[in-house]
């Protein structure tokens, strides 16, 4: 008997994970991912990272040959392959499709100064108005900065991608890539609806370097007979889908419309939200791409956007509290029971979470963490672990602000039952704060990106059918005797913002 599945594949600067995704059921019958240990990133100088495109690559032969074993698939019953990707990384390929250097992926800072002598010199309205977000240490900055201090690699360049379009072109033998691709990497002109010449002119980047344009959902190219025996797949198999980790996300919650956002909370945390509009934040405290539904995406010719929102001290700030202000040796599960002794608000305690850099959601000021209020004959470990909690929170809120000053009106927020999440009273006054309903989902981005395939091989008719498999784990509603003692920490919480 035949049985038809779905190949997703996450490419992220940790690991690659791939995830078998039955068609009929939904349910992900194998998962696996490579390298066992964390993958390598390279820093050569001070705030460079860079990995080596190849390395990705043998990364995901090992994981498709152990979801295949685990699973007993034939290499026929794959009908649609998915991908995933860190976003925002840069590579760069010779006319033979071979990587010219490794790849200057996201967490890369070196591009910093090119994002902002552009945005100074082009102007923050045309910026803004065209590209929703200032040039920043984005795709196009990085390669900027190849072509000034590398010019012999520029020279030889023959197409540029994200790390996502190479992984695809790797296994259909064809550089493309997708409008929300493009956006991610600063590279799109929003009110132009075409790539962003005016950048590019700016940074002396030929717009022929750019690969061609696929849509995020549909057929992008097909599995060739050489990648298909590397992989144990069968050739022609279609790549039907691709986005970059947040908007991929968001996807893997059934997140595509306005009102709804996706949020994680693990060292650093993501809200990401979806807008019906264009629209930007005027100081650029959040970015705004294009979503995967976005003009054209399947059965759907409206404005979507992914407006991003990071917060850098999330759950590192949690992590420091256990490890100096928890009683030795306890676990996360018993932090929360112990900061649920304290009452909302922490009687009076105020943490300030911005200890892990700058924020960009405060101008890219580095205002540090700090503690207010304490009062030494009130307050106990109890309270301090209660408001770090909360703390964490408020920056969520104080960041969904700006998303609604966008015109966004966050009314459903989905996220996974990891992390913070585990945690009730970090769920509860999310609740409490935003007003907002909190579903806790089972899923991941790999069985996310095969879902989506399955959505861009026309297999599933629309995103409804394909989340049906979608387990909520939990649903928390905003308790609404207890939303003013949270608006109340919140608002004390918001002054100290400098």
């Amino acid at each position: 008997m035949n049985r038809n599945y779905l190949l997703g594949y996450d490419v992220g600067s940790s690991s690659v994970k791939a995830s078998l995704v039955e068609v009929e059921s939904g349910a992900c019958l194998a998962s696996a991912f490579y390298p066992k240990s964390e993958a390598p990133i390279k820093a050569v100088r001070p705030g460079w990272a860079e990995q080596d495109p190849n390395a990705w690559w043998d990364y995901l032969k090992s994981a498709t040959a152990d979801v295949l074993a685990q699973s007993g698939a034939a290499k026929g019953e794959v009908k649609a392959i998915g991908i995933s990707y860190q976003m925002h990384g840069l590579v760069c390929v010779d006319k033979d499709l071979k990587p010219l250097r490794d790849s200057i992926i996201w967490c890369d800072s070196r591009a910093v100064p090119y994002g902002q002598k552009a945005f100074e010199a082009l102007g923050s309205e045309q910026c803004l108005s065209h590209l929703l977000n200032s040039p920043g240490n984005f795709t196009a900055a990085k390669l900027a900065w190849v072509r000034e201090n590398e010019p012999d690699t520029f020279n030889k360049i023959y197409k540029i991608m994200l790390p996502g379009d190479y992984i695809a072109c790797r296994l259909s033998g064809t550089p493309a890539t997708t409008v929300s691709g493009l956006s991610e990497g600063m590279m799109w002109d929003f009110k132009e609806n075409q790539p962003a010449k005016f950048l590019l002119d700016y940074y002396g980047i030929p717009a022929e370097m750019l690969a061609d344009i696929v849509p995020t959902f549909g057929i992008q190219g097909e599995v060739t007979a050489s990648a298909a025996a590397e992989l144990g797949l069968q050739a022609g198999i279609p790549i039907t889908y691709r986005a970059g980790d947040q908007p991929n996300n968001a996807l893997s919650l059934d997140v595509f419309e306005p009102g709804e956002a996706a949020t994680t909370a693990g060292t650093s945390g993501v809200v990401y939200g979806v807008l019906g509009q264009v629209a930007y934040d005027p100081q650029s405290r959040v970015n705004t791409f294009a979503h995967v539904n976005h003009l054209g995406g399947i059965h759907n010719s409206d404005t979507r956007l992914g407006v991003l929102l990071c917060i850098n001290g999330t759950g590192i700030l949690n992590s420091w509290m256990r490890r100096n202000a928890a009683p030795t040796g306890i676990g996360y599960a018993e932090m929360n029971d112990l900061a649920a002794q304290a009452p909302i608000g922490a009687d009076g305690l105020s943490i300030l979470p911005f200890g892990n850099g700058a924020e960009r959601v405060l101008c890219n000021k580095e205002v540090g963490a700090s503690i207010h209020g304490i009062n030494f004959n009130t307050h106990t470990q109890a309270h301090l672990l209660r408001a770090a909690q909360e703390g964490i929170v408020f920056s969520f809120a104080y960041g969904m602000e700006v998303m609604q000053q966008m015109g966004m009106s966050l009314k459903t927020i989905r996220a996974g039952k990891a992390n913070m999440f585990l945690s009730p009273i970090f769920r509860n006054t999310l609740a409490g704060v935003t007003g907002a309903t909190i579903e806790l989902c089972d899923t991941d981005g790999s069985v996310g990106a095969a879902r989506g395939a399955g959505m861009g091989a026309g297999i599933y008719a629309n995103h409804q059918e394909a989340f049906s498999a979608l387990k909520k784990l939990e649903v928390i509603e905003p308790v609404a005797k207890d939303q003013p003692a949270y608006r109340e920490a919140y608002q004390r919480w918001r002054e100290l913002i400098p």
